[in-house]
Formats: structure tokens, sequence, C-alpha cells
């Protein structure tokens, strides 16, 4: 078996792995709260993400059922260094278990919040707002890289600009949801990566 399709192998185990988490907890999130509505999001924000997210999956699947239609974007890393990023890759899986068994119900693909939404301060939420941009990004950027795709990359970072847009207006909800349990939260935690290591205390807690 040759290096490019193990390395096609890997990422398509992978990319399952980590689906299958995030639909399981999103379902199990629509049963209890029901589905969320998309009519709050920002349209053109919204638009962008789609276009965005079609041009990265899209581009990984002809990657993943035909490589050679992708060649003329290869980054030209070595074999060794694609192999790393793939070791990378394998632990982005207990790591959304870890982020999606922490967040429960609340998991929620829009700027809306669900019904008896709770403030999550555990897990990776303990540090960054909102690690589910955060691991889901590095995630894929990670796997631009074991394809040694630089359009895969791009695709990647167009994906992620409108989500970046919309976060102020996600931050606002959870504002007027949690008040000043939500300012103190914000005051001790980054955006999408850690503000200090010290953490977000439960802000529930007795």
């Amino acid at each position: 078996m040759t290096n490019d399709i193990l390395f096609r192998l890997f990422i398509f185990v992978f990319m399952v792995a980590n689906f299958t988490i995030s639909g399981y907890f999103r379902k199990k999130a629509d049963q209890a709260t029901g589905k969320t509505s998309f009519s709050e999001e920002n349209q053109f924000l919204l638009t962008l993400r789609n276009i965005g997210a079609l041009l990265m999956y899209g581009s990984i699947l002809v990657y993943l059922i035909y490589p050679p239609i992708l060649a003329w974007a290869k980054i030209g890393l070595s074999t060794t260094a694609r192999y790393i990023t793939l070791g990378i890759m394998a632990l982005f899986i207990p790591a959304f278990y870890w982020l999606f068994s922490n967040l429960g119900k609340n998991v929620t693909p829009t700027v809306a919040i669900r019904k008896e939404h709770n403030l999550i301060t555990t897990g990776p939420y303990r540090w960054i707002r909102h690690p589910l941009y955060t691991f889901g990004s590095l995630n894929i950027l990670t796997l631009a890289l074991a394809a040694d795709s630089w359009f895969i990359l791009i695709a990647t970072i167009v994906t992620f600009i409108p989500l970046a847009l919309r976060t102020p207006q996600e931050e606002e909800k959870l504002i007027q949801a949690f008040g000043d349990d939500y300012r103190q939260y914000m005051q001790l935690t980054g955006r999408y990566f850690p503000k200090t290591f010290r953490g977000a205390k439960d802000l529930y807690a007795d």
C-alpha cells in the first residue's frame, strides 16, 4: 500500500470519526430542545460560510476520491511531515468528544440560543469561549497539510472568516441570556485561544 493511499485512508477514517461524534451530540441536542432556526443569522455571512464550506469539503472529497485532480495545489511537504500531521489529526478525535460531551444539549449550528440553554464553563470551555471553531479549523488545517494541499488550506481559512465575523453577534446573544455571568466569563477566557491557563471557574458552582 502506497503512502498516498495510507494518507487518504487515515484522513477518511479521522473525518468519519469526528463527524460521527459531532452528529451524535447534535442529534441529541435537537431531540432534547428542538432544532434551532437560521432566521437570526446574518444571511450574507451565512452565504459566505456555505460557499467556503462547499469549496473546503468539496476539495477534500476530490482529494479522497482522485487526488491527481488537485496535483497543481501541492505544497511539497515531506512524507515525514505529513505523517506528523496525521498524528495531530488523530488527537482531535478525543478532543472533539471532550468538547461535545461538555457542551451537551447546548450545541447549535446557529447564533440562536436553545431552550433551557446553559452556560458551559467546563472542559475546553474553561479556557476558550468558542473551542468548536478553534478545534474544527485547526483540524481541517492539519488535514490540508496531511493532504499536502494549499487549496484546502486556503478554503479552510475562507470558511473560518464568516464564522469569526459572526462571533460578536453570537456573544451578544449569550450576554442577553446570561448577563453578568457571561461578561465575567469573557473576562476569564479567550475567544478562540486561552487568555490564561487559569481558566474560568464554574459560574454555577455553589
